[in-house]
């Protein structure tokens, strides 16, 4: 408590934070070590810098507790404890266990058949003071905890969870399955958004709300104004007929009058042109999210390289965080 660090977050020139790098000391790289993992996902998941922020200093705080916690004796009862609780909830529901018996990760198998993780970092007190939870979940994961609790309290609170959230993987795996998902590329199960080729350089980024997965999820469409524009009426003008009883994807069908394309049937090439100007499709992780307007060209761009361009050109004017000028493959 009380203690300051001094961390860096670099920002690639697209500003995705979910590409950013993170540089800090060698003491603080050591403290956080095992929580690399975490960090990532919350990058992914994080809507912001200043939320980022936020869960970075949570993980900080957990993961300073268990350094202290690990230099605290452990009292035999709390290994006879540990070790009864193990044996009650069954060793097959253990994934890995640390030899200090300090970290545990307990495996479960939701309803639809897929496999999740928690892990448990017990603390010397144990069981007085509950384990600190690290779960790969949309939303927060709080356990309810008595000093009379167990193990088998949090595995069935996990449990509990993961059939709260069962809808919601089961719209993203549909998602994933169906459809061609440009970002993210592997995607956690903490992963709210969803990035879906339609065309040709045309695609739609949707943000679904974990706790309301089969209401209207907030919608962009990246691509070309004259694509782009018609998807965007389609959406407005049957928004009413938005149906929750039927899948999110059927209903994203039924709304923009569409089917989406499949990675069963199409290759990348069919729809996913490289960047005009680095002839790279992926830039510090991100495909190319600009495209020309003009529905003879339609070559798309990344951000960054877009804006490095015009700014070197005496012909490009700006306005704000604005840049304006012609293509830099048709000219128009």
């Amino acid at each position: 408590k009380g203690r300051d660090f001094h961390i860096r977050i670099l920002l690639p020139m697209d500003f995705q934070l979910k590409n950013a790098r993170i540089e800090c000391s060698w003491h603080l790289k050591k403290i956080l070590h095992g929580y690399r993992h975490i960090l990532k996902q919350r990058l992914h998941s994080c809507p912001d810098l200043v939320s980022f922020m936020v869960e970075l200093k949570t993980v900080l705080e957990i993961a300073l507790k268990n350094t202290q916690d690990l230099h605290i004796p452990r009292p035999p009862e709390y290994y006879s404890c540990l070790v009864r609780d193990l044996e009650i909830l069954g060793w097959n529901k253990v994934a890995y266990v640390d030899t200090g018996l300090t970290t545990i990760k307990l495996k479960a198998e939701d309803s639809s058949g897929r496999q999740h993780l928690i892990t448990l970092k017990l603390k010397a007190k144990y069981p007085t003071e509950p384990p600190d939870c690290l779960v790969d979940f949309p939303v927060q994961f709080a356990i309810s905890w008595m000093p009379q609790n167990s193990l088998i309290d949090i595995y069935n609170q996990f449990l509990a969870a993961l059939e709260s959230l069962k809808e919601f993987w089961d719209a993203m795996d549909e998602i994933d399955g169906k459809t061609w998902v440009l970002e993210p590329e592997n995607p956690t199960r903490s992963a709210t958004t969803r990035r879906i080729a339609i065309g040709n350089n045309v695609s739609v980024n949707i943000e679904v709300d974990p706790r309301h997965p089969n209401m209207l999820p907030e919608c962009y469409f990246l691509g070309a104004d004259h694509v782009v524009n018609p998807l965007r009426i389609k959406l407005n003008n049957n928004m009413h007929s938005w149906d929750p009883e039927i899948s999110l994807l059927q209903n994203l069908k039924d709304l923009l009058e569409i089917d989406f394309p499949s990675r069963a049937v199409l290759e990348k090439s069919d729809f996913a042109k490289d960047c005009g100007i680095c002839y790279a499709y992926r830039l510090d992780g991100a495909p190319p999210d600009q495209v020309c307007d003009d529905p003879r060209c339609g070559q798309p761009f990344h951000w960054a390289c877009l804006y490095e361009w015009l700014q070197g050109l005496p012909s490009s004017r700006q306005s704000f965080n604005v840049i304006f000028g012609d293509c830099p493959y048709c000219n128009k």
